[in-house]
């Protein structure tokens, strides 16, 4: 292949129409590894909190003091779930106008909430993943087809056609193609790993959710209160 056929050359002399085209992949590659970058480091980050926050949990504290140790700062991820769940709850069962189990189901309600504010969190930006994912190789081949029209259009005032004139609008016309597979491989890819890290997040969450109502409902029989055992108790 020779010297005028090198990747930079076929994109400077690529037609307004394909440059513009490239240069929209160029710009949803960029923001799509941005994106896979920060949602790596979040999901990496959500599952460190919540192993240290069930570690911390199973270890048999006192739920209450569980409960001020999270009320010094902003909580995010399955501790925000406990916390959401042990303030109904002891708002409830201090006020004693309802029986055991509606204290419990509405702590249950409150700690729904919660999750479904921890899923919208985590599934924020994917849907741009898809969307990349998607998109981008049909953009990509919106730039191959006019490409090709441009490069077969400059045969018509030519007596003879031959293949090297119309290689250089051909390949100008691929790149536009290789440019939109090269945006839309890492989104679809990261958007598949990320739906199903979320999927896994979400059910290790009501697991929580189950684990702690049956605590709940343990806790809330007992005359002592909420304040009295850990979740280590029996």
């Amino acid at each position: 292949m020779g010297s005028d056929f090198n990747f930079f050359s076929l994109v400077i002399e690529a037609t307004f129409v394909v440059q513009m085209v490239m240069l929209l992949l160029v710009a949803a590659s960029v923001m799509s590894w941005t994106h896979i970058i920060g949602k790596w480091r979040e999901f990496k980050q959500v599952r460190r909190r919540a192993d240290d926050f069930e570690e911390r949990f199973w270890s048999g504290v006192d739920l209450s003091q569980l409960y001020a140790e999270l009320e010094e700062g902003r909580q995010s991820g399955m501790a925000a779930i406990f916390q959401s769940g042990f303030k109904e709850y002891a708002r409830l069962h201090k006020q004693g106008a309802l029986s055991p189990a509606a204290i419990a189901d509405t702590a249950v309600r409150s700690m729904k909430v919660a999750l479904s504010r921890e899923v919208d969190s985590l599934g924020k930006h994917l849907n741009f993943l898809a969307i990349i994912g998607a998109t981008s190789p049909y953009i990509g081949l919106f730039g191959t087809v006019w490409g090709i029209m441009h490069a077969f259009l400059a045969l018509r005032d030519v007596q003879q056609a031959t293949l090297s004139l119309v290689a250089p609008g051909i390949a100008e016309a691929l790149v536009a193609t290789a440019m939109g597979l090269f945006a839309a491989i890492p989104a679809t890819v990261a958007y598949n790993r990320f739906s199903d890290g979320t999927n896994r997040q979400l059910m290790r969450y009501d697991n929580f959710i189950e684990e702690f109502t049956a605590i709940l409902h343990k806790q809330v029989h007992r005359s002592g209160g909420p304040s009295e055992g850990g979740a280590g108790d029996d």
